[in-house]
């Protein structure tokens, strides 16, 4: 299991299950990034971010309901935290199939596994908590 971080900012959004939610979460996480001066990991953080919002739109959240996206940076030398709540049931894991070159569906936890430190699933009632972590050295306001 993970362990609580301590955190020094914490910023969240809440999203319908719509198309739109998914562009509407990235851009959501580009300008927290920004906030927070954490240039180092943005790319990745936004994909693994699309990545679990896709998810939650596609296969956690059910008809007339929503998800929540937070992000947390954590104190000192903690992680920067994305976790996507939903109500839907069932538990996520990566795929053991091989996925072909032409596949539209299949890669996004995996991708999440390759570009996070950490990732998991945590419980919630309803639903789940799907959530990765990013170390982000020497961070801190202003550096690079």
């Amino acid at each position: 299991m993970h362990k609580e971080i301590q955190a020094l900012c914490t910023r969240s959004a809440f999203y319908l299950r719509e198309r739109r939610s998914v562009p509407l979460a990235r851009e959501f996480a580009r300008t927290v990034i920004a906030d927070w001066d954490l240039r180092q990991r943005a790319d990745d953080i936004v994909l693994c971010v699309s990545e679990l919002a896709t998810n939650a739109l596609l296969h956690g959240v059910p008809p007339g309901r929503g998800y929540r996206l937070w992000l947390t940076l954590g104190a000192a030398d903690g992680p920067l935290r994305v976790e996507v709540h939903d109500s839907g049931d069932g538990e996520p894991r990566v795929s053991g199939a091989v996925v072909g070159e032409e596949a539209e569906s299949g890669r996004g936890l995996l991708l999440v596994q390759a570009l996070a430190d950490a990732w998991g699933v945590g419980e919630r009632l309803p639903g789940k908590i799907v959530w990765c972590e990013f170390r982000v050295r020497g961070r801190g306001y202003g550096s690079p």
